[in-house]
């Protein structure tokens, strides 16, 4: 019955995209002007044309009724961004916690975020991101976006948190053009970076981009070094005047050497904190995390007479991950520095995923107004595996006052462990329209019919659960002048549980809704923009342990379904060009998230952030000069509780609220020629970067100097 209401509820929200069938067939001979999905950079930080992220409908950021910010490509140039967690850093709202050298965990809203997509096409992280996503270099993506809340009408399933949209670069250039960027920075770091456009026929109507970086460095952290590779082609074709063709593969190879495997141990025997300097390491000499990510994707746009549009995308994504790792926990004596414990790994696993997304995009007249409307449908197939090899025998830490790493690697099992075989299907169909209620006052409507499915076993758990549910989205804006817009909206997503009840029957999935209203407006032509946003995030079934009815002699541990958590806040933004020289993007959140009894969630991650950057360019006797700075400050954040030794108490490792400050400075030599610097952490502070049980610190003052010739 609920899988019947579902496809109805689906079908209705189709019929309201698509209602006046009549009116779009006598239109379809105008020629519709409106040009779908095309961005226009204005003042370096800002976009003014129009995105699908959020809705599919090819609004401007101006006219989404949801929270959305873009990182563009000079942002990233002037903020000296390399990786997807240095974007999430400078994020309004969105906060970036390592757990270890190689994985990082992303939160907005006070949830976690657990998705991405690329070029709008839905995307997952492999289990635990083990396979080095979060730190996926951002030099083959022309921007990033994010849009914050729930997203589930173009993402299918996820947590109400936010989701990260990476748009990959294309050939737009007809003719040759492109750079190379070289250069030297802290702890021993080398890169090059090379960015090339080229016209492949006469006509410019095939041409070629090709990008490549390599980047070895040293780290704050003793023994560790990095090994980045990173390589990307895409060849875009102009198959007509109206369709357009794009074929690419990107290669990305992280060979890293003394990679960590979790953070530092809080505490000593005596119950007194370790503060361990920065520098050290819990990794061997001998321990990696190597990843590697590969896809391939194939997009096919249509543009039909009448101004609509006709969008085909298939995506090919493999990451893998080869680990020789060391964890080590437990409490050593403050005077000898023994009793830590290790715990040897050796895993090698992939994550692989196939998606195919069709969209239909266009406009139509009815009641004597024109609107828009979406429909599309995604389909999904996830594979991951992973193996493990037992370590024969266990090595000690000894003294870890004078721990160097050296410890010798394990002798390994040679017949490996099915540690992880997982398949997760997801299919999605969905429709939204904004209709045109008066000129200034216009209504989203929409929903998507997602199913879920994961079968596989999960390291000795048996796993065969899924869901499938109709989400609906509901924006309204209202523009009370030409640059100020009104709106408030509904938006929902949802995540399967693998959890029953007393009886046996798998509980409902987690459902997560998002209600948000705001302003937004744009001045100087849409150089500069403004945002500022109210929300409040739910969560329903969330699973309880049913106490009353285990059966530890079956195996039988059922839950019920509860009202989960509640998040609620607001976030301000101010971002773009406010003249000819001066660029700067501002932004501050702040939000509580409490769990159904009232505790805290997510402690890890900080309840206030503040993000300022800007940059000046000089004229006149200093021509060619750019100078630049910012702070990113946030308030306290704790780690999870852990067991004191001496008592009956619990401790929680404590970051104080801190700010960061950075520096940059570009000297535009001649047209061809620039020279940049960029200084991080300025005053060299001393912070944690992630709190779990355990604590990492974040980077020490550090610089890097580049030089870039373009052609």
């Amino acid at each position: 019955m609920q899988l019947t209401m579902n496809k109805l509820k689906l079908a209705l929200a189709v019929q309201l995209a698509c209602l006046p069938a009549a009116a779009l067939a006598a239109d379809v001979a105008k020629n519709n002007e409106k040009t779908i999905e095309t961005i226009t950079v204005r003042g370096q930080y800002t976009v003014n044309e129009t995105i699908d992220t959020a809705t599919g409908l090819g609004l401007t950021l101006l006219e989404t009724p949801q929270s959305v910010s873009v990182m563009t490509a000079q942002r990233i140039k002037d903020l000296d961004i390399s990786s997807i967690a240095d974007a999430v850093t400078q994020t309004p709202g969105l906060t970036s916690k390592s757990f270890d050298s190689t994985r990082n965990t992303f939160s907005a809203r006070g949830f976690d975020i657990d998705k991405f997509q690329l070029d709008g096409v839905p995307m997952a992280w492999s289990l635990a991101g083990d396979s080095g996503e979060t730190i996926t270099d951002v030099a083959i993506y022309e921007r990033i976006e994010v849009v914050r809340g729930a997203t589930g009408l173009l993402t299918g399933v996820g947590e109400p948190s936010a989701s990260i949209n990476l748009v990959r670069k294309h050939a737009n250039a007809r003719e040759l053009t492109g750079s190379v960027n070289g250069g030297i920075g802290s702890w021993n770091k080398r890169f090059l970076t090379t960015d090339v456009s080229t016209p492949l026929t006469a006509d410019g109507n095939v041409r070629a981009r090709i990008v490549a970086k390599k980047e070895l460095s040293d780290s704050f952290r003793d023994l560790a070094k990095d090994d980045k590779t990173v390589l990307y082609g895409v060849l875009d074709a102009d198959l007509s005047n109206s369709m357009t063709l794009s074929l690419g593969s990107s290669y990305q190879d992280n060979d890293p050497t003394a990679s960590t495997w979790g953070a530092l141990p809080p505490l000593f025997t005596d119950d007194t904190p370790t503060n361990w300097d920065r520098a050290t390491t819990t990794a061997a000499d001998w321990t990696r995390w190597d990843s590697t990510s590969k896809n391939h994707f194939v997009s096919l746009i249509q543009q039909f007479n009448n101004g609509w549009q006709l969008k085909v995308n298939l995506n090919h994504n493999k990451n893998t991950a080869d680990t020789r790792l060391l964890y080590i926990y437990g409490a050593a004596d403050k005077d000898s520095g023994t009793g830590l414990l290790a715990w040897p790994y050796n895993s090698a696993g992939f994550s692989k995923q196939t998606s195919v997304d069709i969209q239909l995009q266009g406009s139509y007249n009815l009641l004597g107004r024109e609107h828009e409307f979406v429909v599309g449908a995604l389909d999904s197939r996830q594979q991951s595996e992973v193996q493990t090899y037992a370590a024969l025998v266990w090595p000690g830490t000894g003294n870890f006052y004078q721990w160097d790493g050296s410890v010798a690697e394990p002798d390994w099992a040679t017949t490996p462990e099915q540690a992880v075989n997982l398949d997760t299907d997801q299919a999605g169909f969905y429709a939204a329209t904004r209709f045109a209620i008066t000129k200034q006052l216009k209504l989203i409507a929409g929903g998507r019919y997602t199913e879920w499915q994961r079968a596989g076993i999960n390291y000795g758990a048996a796993l065969n659960f899924g869901d499938d549910k109709f989400v609906p989205y509901v924006g309204l804006t209202w523009q009370v002048a030409g640059n100020h817009i009104l709106y408030a909206s509904h938006t929902e997503i949802f995540t399967p549980q693998n959890a029953y009840d007393r009886n046996g029957n798998f509980l409902d999935a987690v459902v997560g809704s998002n209600q948000e209203i705001g302003a937004k407006s744009s001045f100087l032509d849409g150089a500069l923009q403004t945002a500022v946003a109210v929300f409040r995030i739910e969560q329903d079934n969330l699973a309880q342990a049913d106490n009353d009815y285990n059966d530890p002699a079956n195996n039988f541990f059922p839950s019920f379904a509860a009202r989960g958590a509640e998040s609620k806040g607001f976030e301000l933004e101010l971002i773009g060009q406010v003249n000819q020289s001066w660029n700067i993007s501002a932004g501050y959140s702040q939000f509580t998230a409490e769990d159904r009894d009232g505790a805290d969630i997510n402690v890890n991650h900080p309840r206030k952030k503040l993000n300022l950057f800007t940059t000046y360019e000089f004229t006149n006797a200093l021509a060619g000069l750019t100078v630049g700075g910012g702070l990113s400050w946030e308030s306290e954040s704790y780690s999870d509780p852990l067991p004191l030794l001496l008592s009956e108490r619990t401790y929680q490792v404590t970051q104080d609220s801190f700010v960061l400050a950075n520096l940059m400075a570009r000297y535009q030599i001649n047209p061809q020629f620039s020279v940049q610097l960029n200084v991080q952490n300025l005053f060299d502070e001393t912070y944690y970067n992630g709190l779990t049980q355990q604590y990492n610190y974040g980077a020490p003052r550090n610089f890097s100097l580049g030089v870039t010739w373009s052609f």
